[in-house]
């Protein structure tokens, strides 16, 4: 049998109170002596005594916790979203609970129903695909859901993200624009934001009477891999002059490939990556890439959720549901030299006549980009 636990009575004997007022000095700890809660705190920290949220979650029907599934935490995009996830969560003294699902909707399933066995007040994914049971226990629950980094046409609930087909399809259409005639597309993991961004690509390329040309893995995006496909794609079509990746990493990988080959880029091939990691401001050149506003992301699903656990009731009951609340935002583009000069003004063109087409919301950051290099 291992040591019991420390318990409030403890406290109390130590300090030599009630029990009774350990307890009020958690829940309201201005209405006990300023003497008193001195000793009650440090005796506390010298215990490591840490008090049970239980019974004020089953007394307020709150548990203050917000859930959030995450596919993958090596990947820093999701680093970024964690971050704005928690730094809204933590300014409203909301407790974030994290899974990770590994892309796979079946994880995510379990994973949720782990989050909603702990009563969170709201739930926020990073995936915009999820089993039929997954939908049916978060209707059943009456839990808030938020999601976000990508903006599925039929939201659970409400949902704030970027549509990534119209990002590719806009960038992929411009570098036509401006001359390019056998732009490439190189995807790899295959998950739906990358299936996503290779049909905006495809509907550019069609829409100019031209055949798209695709490289892709189902395996885990490297520097390595990406050299490889870029060799391989190189091979079945020598012409290529510009390639369009689905993530940062392939785009460096990309890159390191066109050095050890002698193309000049962006001479002979241009490069655009995806996301505006910081890596990309390391490369020489820099690397120009599609920046996603992953921190503003995660803020506004915590947003989303606040906006509704502090709405109004409705009067009427039997009133019908609201329709899902969807929120786009916008993408911007990094500098970089991997695109000609001409290239990048008409990309950030575009991306800034898309930001002003978008209808501003009050619940956005008002730093979209912060910590993504945009010179």
């Amino acid at each position: 049998m291992g040591k019991p636990r420390v318990t409030m009575q403890d406290i109390a004997n130590k300090v030599g109170i009630t029990k009774m007022t350990v307890s009020r000095y958690f829940n309201a700890p201005h209405n006990v002596a300023k003497a008193t809660g001195d000793k009650i705190r440090q005796t506390v920290d010298f215990l490591g005594f840490v008090p049970s949220r239980v019974p004020a979650m089953l007394a307020q029907s709150s548990s203050k916790a917000i859930g959030a599934v995450i596919p993958s935490f090596s990947n820093m995009v999701f680093a970024d979203v964690i971050r704005g996830i928690e730094e809204e969560a933590q300014t409203h003294d909301y407790t974030v609970l994290i899974m990770h699902s590994g892309y796979n909707m079946e994880a995510e399933e379990r994973q949720i129903a782990e989050l909603l066995s702990y009563q969170i007040d709201g739930i926020i994914l990073t995936e915009p695909q999820h089993t039929d049971l997954t939908r049916r226990r978060l209707n059943a629950m009456n839990v808030p859901c938020a999601e976000t980094m990508s903006l599925p046409a039929q939201p659970i609930d409400m949902a704030a993200g970027l549509d990534h087909r119209e990002a590719m399809y806009r960038c992929t259409k411009t570098l036509l624009e401006q001359g390019r005639r056998q732009p490439i597309y190189i995807g790899v993991r295959m998950d739906i934001r990358t299936w996503q961004r290779q049909e905006g690509y495809e509907q550019a390329m069609r829409e100019y009477g031209l055949t798209p040309f695709i490289m892709d893995s189902c395996e885990r995006s490297t520097f390595t891999m990406a050299g490889s496909l870029m060799r391989e794609a190189l091979k079945s079509c020598p012409k290529l002059d510009a390639v369009l990746c689905t993530n940062d990493d392939v785009a460096v990988g990309t890159l390191l490939a066109c050095q050890a080959l002698k193309l000049r880029v962006p001479e002979d091939t241009a490069i655009l990556g995806y996301n505006g990691l910081n890596i990309g401001s390391a490369t020489v050149p820099q690397l120009c890439s599609i920046a996603t506003p992953r921190v503003a992301m995660g803020r506004m699903a915590v947003r989303l959720l606040l906006e509704r656990f502090n709405a109004q009731e409705p009067a009427d009951a039997s009133a019908a549901a609201p329709q899902p609340r969807r929120i786009k935002l916008p993408y911007c583009i990094t500098g970089g030299q991997t695109v000609t000069a001409a290239e990048l003004a008409a990309l950030r063109a575009d991306a800034d006549l898309l930001r002003h087409e978008l209808t501003p919301d009050p619940l956005l950051p008002e730093q979209l980009f912060e910590g993504i290099e945009l010179l």
